[in-house]
């Protein structure tokens, strides 16, 4: 079995945000819909996946790192000393802890949880939408209804666990005789085998097919956001219950505006005569036109600011803001008539302004003088 910092990519003492990041990159790369019939790829999509659900979790991440395996049965049997005495509540006390732990899970197992992403623009996240995503997913067979038998049969009891779905071996210990259970070899931990499989998917119970599913994007979501579908997951093996299905965001970059936490920003061009003189402007924001004054003498870099037209705060109430930075421009194209203005201008203000050029013909002329 492939190590799964070594699936990842990652070290051993990476941390939770490198694990993540590592994960989702190589997801990208491996996943099915971006290599479509390409097994090597699906079979490493898997294993990533595998390794991210097992690594992600800081309790599984820890016995994966102590034991090797994140199976509790295998961790058991490689230390006696935590887990002999769960598995002497399970030994004689049917699974229950008599102290009122529930029993260990028997029959089938939860389906896989899928990721996707979905492209937003800027106004979905300000507004909130409904977009479709599209999976490869396992679904329940409809041949055998998820039970993986034949139609007209069904599946029998294990006859090598007795339906229990865990095999108990006693072994001895330094506290004594200990009694460990692991799942059953014969039916997989289910309980249940499968005489006559079902033709349609082969005893799985499922089979592969391509689900559309809707998706509410909530206002305010930011890119990189995981929205978390319950039981929109892969169908489980045998009749087993749905995993969930894991959307990322991703938000395309605006033409005009920049987020910012959950203000927008927006960096407006406007002539140096509106910023002398000052100006009232239609100004477009995502909510619609709205009028916006530009103060009389406002500097470079300048701030306006528009309250409740920024981002909605996913957590409380209200929008972020809308912040307008001015860029003073100076024009570098004047003809001679603006020119001319512009030098009465700073003669009547005295202020020292550099020489009227005189143009290619003046120089010409005063070299033949």
């Amino acid at each position: 079995m492939a190590d799964h910092y070594e699936t990842l990519g990652v070290a051993r003492d990476a941390s939770d945000e490198e694990i993540k990041r590592a994960y989702r990159q190589m997801a990208r790369r491996y996943h099915p819909d971006a290599n479509p019939g390409d097994p090597d790829a699906e079979a490493r999509f898997k294993e990533l996946g595998s390794a991210y659900e097992v690594l992600s979790d800081a309790d599984r991440r820890a016995r994966y790192d102590r034991f090797g395996t994140d199976d509790p049965a295998a961790a058991r049997m490689a230390d006696p000393f935590a887990a002999g005495f769960g598995s002497i509540f399970d030994a004689f006390f049917g699974g229950e802890s008599p102290f009122g732990g529930a029993a260990a899970h028997r029959g089938p197992p939860t389906g896989e949880d899928l990721e996707t992403h979905v492209d937003l623009e800027l106004s979905d996240v300000v507004f909130g939408a409904q977009r479709e995503v599209k999976v490869r997913t396992a679904v329940r067979c409809e041949s055998c209804e998820g039970s993986g038998a034949e139609s007209g049969s069904s599946p029998i009891r294990c006859t090598q666990c007795g339906g229990s779905g865990q095999v108990r071996r006693v072994r001895q210990s330094l506290l004594g005789q200990m009694v460990t259970a692991s799942a059953c070899d014969a039916c997989g931990g289910m309980g249940e085998m499968i005489e006559r499989p079902c033709a349609e998917c082969e005893g799985h119970g499922r089979t592969l097919e391509r689900r559309t599913y809707s998706v509410e994007v909530p206002a305010g979501v930011d890119d990189g956001t995981t929205l978390r579908l319950s039981g929109r997951g892969a169908a489980g093996p045998r009749g087993g219950p749905h995993g969930d299905l894991y959307v990322h965001t991703r938000v395309r970059p605006h033409a005009r505006f920049r987020r910012e936490g959950t203000d927008l920003v927006h960096h407006l061009h406007i002539p140096f005569t509106q910023a002398a003189l000052g100006a009232r402007l239609d100004y477009e924001t995502l909510d619609g036109i709205e009028s916006v004054v530009i103060p009389k003498g406002c500097e470079n870099g300048h701030e306006l600011t528009l309250r409740g037209r920024g981002v909605p705060r996913v957590r409380g109430r209200g929008r972020g803001d809308l912040r307008i930075r001015l860029t003073v421009e100076v024009p570098d194209d004047l003809d001679s008539e603006q020119e001319e203005l512009l030098r009465r201008l700073a003669e009547l203000r005295g202020e020292e302004v550099a020489a009227a050029s005189e143009g290619f013909l003046g120089r010409l002329r005063t070299a033949f003088r």
